[in-house]
């Protein structure tokens, strides 16, 4: 069984929009995240964030993942892209006749079936 401190993270500062400080994730956990006003502080709360989720991972009889396996993929994450390619995207959405999420996961469909295509050949 993987102990908390062999679990990998990210650390990321927050803008000062996002409340500043810095932001601690665990790509194992989907959903475990903290922060704290500095990197020190973020460190902390991530780690105690982290047992926390293992300890309610076990107490519901949950599976826990290993170090460094990816964990589970919640299906979702946000990008941020530059306000001209969120109204060009909007406007292709509208006319296409479906939501902008429909379109952009139809995009990276496309790309990522290109890109296996070109690793196939």
């Amino acid at each position: 069984m993987s102990k908390p401190t062999d679990y990998p993270f990210e650390i990321r500062p927050l803008s000062a929009d996002e409340g500043g400080g810095f932001l601690i994730s665990y790509p194992d956990f989907s959903d475990c995240i903290s922060d704290g006003e500095t990197v020190e502080e973020a460190l902390a709360n991530g780690k105690d964030a982290l047992k926390a989720t293992i300890a309610a991972l076990k107490s519901k009889s949950l599976p826990v993942p290993a170090a460094n396996s990816g964990g589970v993929a919640s299906g979702k994450f946000v990008a941020r892209v530059p306000k001209t390619i969120h109204a060009q995207l909007t406007t292709r959405a509208k006319t296409e006749g479906v939501s902008l999420n429909t379109l952009v996961v139809s995009f990276i469909a496309q790309g990522l079936g290109r890109r296996e295509g070109f690793a196939q050949k």
